[in-house]
């Protein structure tokens, strides 16, 4: 794996981690930001499958948008839930994993959608042994076509 990938890979796990903070611990964008500078994401768990430096611009625009996006983009996630679940149901990881995917698809066209779409699926993996990933993987899928015009061939 070359290292811009890893790298980025990085910063997509230290995204998810950071929103998740967000989320449960009140914690700003700023706080966030500042952990990632520090070296502080992604955290070492058993779910981190990579210890390269995270790609900082990429980490900063996941994190940024999903947080000023998020009401666009939970639309367009809860568009594509299962008939009577809303997004307030799901997992706060889960939660995270979409909203960070939703953000890359919608500011990063530079990204192929498939990439995208297997980056968060490998999270999710590591995250979750149950339906999550392929649950995940359908999500952004739908949500590509919505974000970008165009599915796993975009």
């Amino acid at each position: 794996m070359r290292m811009d990938a890893s790298a980025r890979r990085a910063a997509r796990l230290a995204a998810v981690q950071a929103l998740y903070q967000m989320e449960h611990s009140g914690a700003s964008t700023a706080d966030v930001l500042e952990d990632f500078r520090a070296g502080k994401l992604p955290r070492e768990t058993e779910a981190t499958y990579t210890d390269a430096e995270g790609d900082a611009e990429l980490f900063k625009v996941l994190v940024e948008k999903a947080v000023e996006r998020q009401a666009t983009l939970d639309r367009a996630i809860a568009r594509h839930l299962s008939k009577g679940w809303r997004l307030d149901r799901l997992d706060a990881v889960a939660r995270a994993i979409l909203r960070a995917g939703a953000a890359e698809l919608e500011q990063r066209g530079d990204i192929p959608v498939a990439v995208v779409i297997d980056e968060y699926v490998e999270i999710a993996h590591s995250f979750f042994e149950g339906p999550e990933p392929g649950f995940v993987n359908a999500t952004l899928d739908a949500c590509a076509k919505d974000l970008r015009g165009g599915g796993i061939g975009a």
